[in-house]
């Protein structure tokens, strides 16, 4: 076998490797001419079509809004001006609004309903207590399965 005919095709070929060439010259790479088809893009049609549905909903929107309010009858808002003190004008004494006092606080809980609510937790913290100690005693215990009858 020639090495040379491996490298540059000089020389005598080899008949296997005429075979192999054979066989996979089906799989040789062919060129062809660049064919591009035709892409759509509709993203940016899809954005436009989008914007304008949105506006066109705000603005019917817009106007139902407009129209609805014009139909609701309204309460008559009483737009007399405050009654100002009388001020002496000589004086030219300026308009003081008067004092708002922070509202009071509700009387405080009598020392009966205080403790009341006290034997009332009592008697709950009592009761969940019970209730664990329970749980905690029966998960320490073996466990015995009452009523179980043999099958078959």
């Amino acid at each position: 076998m020639n090495d040379d005919y491996l490298w540059d095709k000089s020389g005598e070929p080899d008949p296997q490797l005429q075979e192999l060439e054979n066989i996979l010259g089906t799989l040789r790479y062919q060129p062809a001419p660049l064919t591009l088809a035709p892409r759509r893009n509709y993203l940016g049609l899809l954005a436009i079509a989008a914007t304008i549905a949105v506006a066109l909903l705000a603005g019917g929107l817009w106007l139902v809004l407009q129209n609805g309010e014009a139909s609701i009858p309204t309460v008559a808002i009483d737009t007399a001006p405050l009654a100002r003190p009388k001020t002496d004008l000589r004086l030219s004494v300026a308009y003081k609004p008067p004092i708002r006092r922070k509202p009071t606080l509700p009387a405080r809980h009598t020392d009966q309903e205080a403790l009341a609510a006290k034997q009332q937790l009592m008697f709950a913290l009592r009761i969940a207590s019970e209730k664990l100690n329970t749980a905690y005693r029966r998960t320490q215990t073996p466990s015995q399965i009452k009523n179980q009858h043999k099958a078959g």
